[in-house]
């Protein structure tokens, strides 16, 4: 259902429904009109929020339409009951109702219509197809937008101007009602009849291919990120964006599902999505060598199948979650983990990838998390005020119950309580999953909880005479902040959501220098935000901005629950605490989570917490350094080189792969090709003829297997 305004509206509805077939049965035009005004804005309401319970009322056969129809002929009932029905506009409401039915008919299909034909069988970003074929402006988006549930409102001005002539008894009303009605109607079915002309609407299928096709010819793409998957799942490709822009060879973003460009992070990179399948097998990749996956999916197999270029599982993330070592991963010809863990895990798990197809090259994602510098100097609170940094990051409660999920609901406020009351004190950040508190109430309360336990200390701090902050500094801060964010606004790089899919393919070429430019003010806003507030005072920070790295930069230690965060927190090798929520015990957590090994576990009471801040505050203290540095060896692998220099130099070494693979094959068949076509002697001179050396098939296949090995 949704949000609890969302179920009282829809409780409205209903009995504004029922409130409306009372009033036609009495009959009482007040009560009618006063009911039928809540069923309009109940259903708009409902249809503004994108409500679930409308999807369920259609599969019950309540849908829009019916819900139109059901109030239409209540209405008739209602002159009816008024003894109205030997009138002429009580007749000119029947026709009036029965050609507005009718005209949505062929309203409904020419917005099918439309839509089908200015669907491409590509859509694209970064990749110019307007210099090739045409692509027109799309129709107005107020014409094409829930065009059905517009054309179905335009029965308000009949409704009310019948309801007005029932009141009045002035004929004038109702007959203007019925004729605006119609004539809206009319009007709009033929505004939308333009649209289907030549000239508005994109080439068809064969030419946009071939568009696309050529476009590949002259990029000559060489190393492609391949991506299936739900809305829900565009993360596992938007992580990986940054990596594919820093890549040494030509890259290229391929998509499979139209909902995934659509939810597509800004890049730099081009980016074609194919959801045909055999569109796709038409395109030309003979230039590609090495294709990368971040996921397991069925569709995997339509570019699997093509032998011209390497295939690699890169995943998105590393963890110790079964998904993490699927037996798919055999059909890949190498996968790339971030460091030994992933191998050994593959080892262990012994689902047939083999331990020389494996490839360690680091988490390039995890470069923006700065490393940790060692223990803050200073007082550590008193004097000029500066105080560690503790992040508490939990994660969400997930799909279940299990109390292993997340801390917020057994150990968060625990946690919270003791870091606020440390002593000597430290500064708390709070920032929880996005989706805390979606699936369970309790944990959603518990946030709120947590929330006000951090934002009144924060109160009590600021009233602390020994914390001393910079109004003016603050002040300009948060001027600059305001003055960024509304040149970000100016500047934005997503693609406008109010154009159709064929225009946002034509309009999406990148500006880099705006792209720049956009990096560049979200640093600038990032530097200005932590400095908006003082160093020493609590924080909840939620919404997408700052980011969870820059939390990460910003603290000296973090508390969380076993998820992705912390194993790149791991990356900054700063001391770090994770709860055991579920109470398996300090030796079988460590055990079963590998990237907990060399953390601080803490019970729900959280009183392990003390281990954790002496880290922090005293270098002797921090008994886990080095298996903190062990640990993050052995997880993401060395800093030098880099990660993202492995990874462009798996690439190269793969493309190398590809390339030999892909000569000898042409070396191959150049030799069957002239064994086939040597003349073969006959007669006395068969005998004379030394037998024919099958050396240059040999040296192909020899050549083949050296640089592959």
């Amino acid at each position: 259902m949704g949000s609890a305004a969302e179920l009282a509206a829809a409780v409205l509805m209903m009995l504004g429904f029922a409130g409306v077939m009372v009033a036609a049965l009495v009959p009482s035009v007040p009560a009618f009109a006063a009911a039928a005004a809540v069923t309009y804005l109940a259903d708009t309401y409902l249809h503004n929020q994108g409500s679930y319970l409308l999807n369920r009322l259609s599969k019950v056969r309540a849908g829009l339409s019916i819900r139109f129809l059901i109030r239409q002929l209540l209405l008739v009932l209602l002159l009816a009951r008024l003894d109205l029905s030997e009138e002429p506009v009580f007749y000119a409401a029947l026709a009036c109702f029965i050609v507005f039915f009718g005209l949505q008919a062929p309203q409904g299909a020419l917005t099918t219509l439309i839509n089908n034909r200015r669907e491409m069988p590509v859509a694209t970003r970064n990749v110019d197809l307007a210099s090739r074929i045409r692509i027109p402006d799309a129709p107005p988006r107020w014409l094409m937008n829930r065009s059905g549930e517009k054309m179905l409102h335009l029965d308000v001005a009949a409704v009310a101007g019948l309801l007005v002539w029932a009141l009045t008894d002035a004929d004038v009303a109702g007959f203007a009602g019925v004729g605006v009605t119609l004539v809206l109607g009319a009007a709009y079915v033929l505004a939308l009849v333009p649209y289907l002309r030549g000239n508005r609407i994109p080439p068809n299928d064969a030419k946009v291919l071939a568009a696309a096709s050529a476009w590949l010819r002259e990029y000559r793409p060489e190393t492609v990120l391949y991506f299936s998957g739900s809305k829900d799942s565009a993360y596992q490709v938007n992580m990986w964006l940054e990596t594919m822009a820093q890549l040494e060879t030509r890259p290229l973003i391929l998509l499979r599902e139209r909902v995934i460009i659509q939810n597509l992070a800004p890049t730099t990179v081009p980016v074609i999505c194919v959801p045909g399948g055999v569109h796709l097998m038409n395109l030309d990749l003979s230039t590609v060598r090495v294709t990368l996956y971040p996921a397991n999916v069925g569709k995997n197999i339509h570019m699997l199948r093509v032998p011209t270029m390497k295939h690699v599982f890169i995943g998105h993330g590393d963890s110790d979650k079964a998904a993490s070592v699927n037996p798919f991963s055999k059909v890949y010809d190498e996968v790339w983990t971030a460091g030994r863990a992933g191998r050994d895990r593959y080892a262990i798990a012994d689902v047939g990838v083999r331990d020389d197809d494996i490839v360690e090259v680091g988490r390039p994602q995890l470069a923006p998390i700065e490393p940790w510098k060692g223990v803050p100097e200073g007082p550590g609170g008193a004097g000029d005020g500066y105080c560690p940094t503790v992040l508490y990051a939990p994660t969400w409660e997930g799909w279940d119950d299990n109390p292993g999920n997340t801390s917020l609901l057994l150990a968060g406020e625990n946690i919270v309580k003791q870091l606020v009351k440390a002593d000597p004190p430290v500064r708390v950040l709070y920032k929880p999953h996005p989706f805390t508190g979606t699936r369970s109430r309790p944990a959603g309360a518990a946030h709120r909880r947590i929330t006000a336990l951090v934002e009144k200390a924060a109160a009590e701090r600021a009233a602390d005479p020994r914390f001393k902050a910079d109004a003016a500094e603050q002040a300009k801060a948060k001027a600059e902040m305001a003055r960024i964010e509304a040149r970000l606004a100016q500047l934005s790089i997503v693609p406008d959501a109010k154009s159709d899919e064929a225009v946002a393919t034509r309009d999406g070429l990148v500006d880099l220098r705006k792209h720049e430019e956009v990096a560049r003010l979200r640093a600038q806003w990032n530097d200005a935000y932590w400095r908006s507030f003082p160093a020493w005072e609590h924080h909840v920070i939620t919404g997408a901005e700052p980011r969870l790295y820059d939390c990460f930069n910003a603290s000296e230690a973090m508390v969380s629950d076993i998820s992705s965060v912390v194993s790149d927190f791991i990356a900054s090798g700063k001391p770090y605490a994770v709860t055991d929520s579920a109470g398996i015990g300090v030796e079988e957590f460590r055990r079963q989570n590998t990237a907990v090994r060399a953390a601080v576990i803490l019970s729900n009471s959280a009183a392990e917490l003390g281990q954790l801040l002496d880290a922090v505050r005293d270098p002797a203290a921090d008994t886990l350094a080095d298996d903190r540095a062990e640990l993050k060896r052995y997880l993401l692998g060395p800093d030098e080189p880099t990660s993202i220099d492995r990874f462009n130099t798996a690439v190269a070494n793969l493309a190398l792969k590809s390339e030999a693979r892909n000569v000898g094959q042409e070396s191959r068949a150049a030799a069957g090709e002239a064994a086939l076509t040597t003349p073969v002697p006959t007669g006395p001179e068969a005998a004379e003829t030394p037998e024919t050396p099958e050396t240059p098939v040999a040296v192909a296949g020899e050549g083949e297997g050296v640089a592959a090995g």
